[in-house]
């Protein structure tokens, strides 16, 4: 059996199997079929983001037939980063949340994510349900009665929300006043969201891949290129320099001087915070990771797992306590 899942949803060339018009509509069918039987009073509620690839509005609507014809609910967001959908998926209440993204990938890549009502990747027995549906199953079996359709409702305040949502994460008495700061977002989905929550903060912003046309995004710009941020943080004499992804779930940051620090230096830098604040040093991460953090001084407590296990670990508990 083809297999359509791979480690982070489906991603593939747009427009080329598996990200399909027809395909992403079956995936979502069987999605919200599956989620229909599965709710107590057989409706459901999914929101779906994207970022700003031309393709992702091929796929998002797509996606909205084939939930609409499986008697689901819709709330489009408009561009979003991935972040953004895990949390609006709690938030709303939703069954599940879908991201359109292909991530760090090139504009000519597309793919979707799945989250649960919880924010986290759907499961794989889950994936397999779906798999097994959308190559296997008749699909007049899985659409709804025509009295029973799904609509699709816009959210016009989903930016501000999540928005508001960061900046509750920020101790407030703190601000950012004082500090200069430059944002490169990949010409992706936080092009306006990450200005717009640092200056809210107090810094002043100096923004880079801010202007995506839908054929720019990650391209010569972002985490995965960031001689544009440090060149641009030495230039302008910034304090700070932070690029993200196409869909803004990963960051790279540099310092004044425009020295890049890696991911894994990141996250030695918080366990050691944390240390400091009566949380135990410890990391949870995979086992890609161990390497480049093992070559730290004086590193902090690591245990490596599987992707699954990594999950399934932060789910009981996001941090270790002492």
């Amino acid at each position: 059996m083809t297999k359509l899942f791979g480690t982070d949803g489906i991603r593939g060339r747009a427009n080329v199997y598996p990200i399909t018009p027809d395909n992403m509509m079956k995936v979502a069918i069987a999605l919200g079929y599956k989620l229909r039987t599965l709710s107590p009073d057989g409706e459901c509620r999914i929101i779906i983001g994207k970022d700003t690839r031309k393709s992702s509005y091929m796929i998002e609507n797509a996606l909205c037939a084939g939930f609409i014809a499986a008697g689901a609910n819709v709330f489009t967001t408009g561009p979003l980063p991935t972040p953004a959908i895990s949390f609006l998926t709690r938030q709303m209440r939703c069954d599940a949340g879908v991201m359109i993204s292909a991530s760090h990938n090139p504009y000519h890549d597309n793919g979707i994510k799945l989250f649960d009502k919880r924010g986290f990747k759907l499961s794989q027995g889950l994936e397999a349900e779906i798999e097994e549906l959308v190559l296997n199953k008749s699909f007049d079996d899985l659409c709804c009665h025509n009295d029973k359709l799904g609509q699709e409702i816009k959210i016009q305040d989903a930016y501000g929300r999540y928005i508001e949502y960061l900046k509750t994460i920020f101790p407030k008495e703190e601000d950012l006043h004082g500090m200069k700061i430059v944002v490169d977002s990949a010409n992706g989905a936080a092009h306006r969201i990450a200005r717009e929550v640092f200056w809210e903060l107090g810094s002043e912003v100096i923004t880079i891949g801010d202007e995506p046309n839908g054929f720019n995004i990650n391209d010569q710009c972002g985490s995965m290129h960031p001689e544009l941020l440090s060149k641009t943080v030495i230039d302008n004499k910034a304090d700070l320099g932070i690029a993200l992804d196409g869909d803004a779930d990963r960051i790279v940051i540099c310092d004044e001087k425009g020295q890049i620090i890696s991911g894994d230096q990141l996250l030695a830098l918080i366990a050691t915070f944390a240390s400091f604040i009566s949380f135990d040093s410890t990391i949870i991460l995979t086992f890609f990771s161990v390497p480049d953090l093992r070559t730290i001084t004086d590193p902090p407590s690591l245990i490596p797992l599987e992707y699954q296990q990594l999950e399934q670990e932060l789910e009981i508990n996001m941090f270790l306590r002492k």
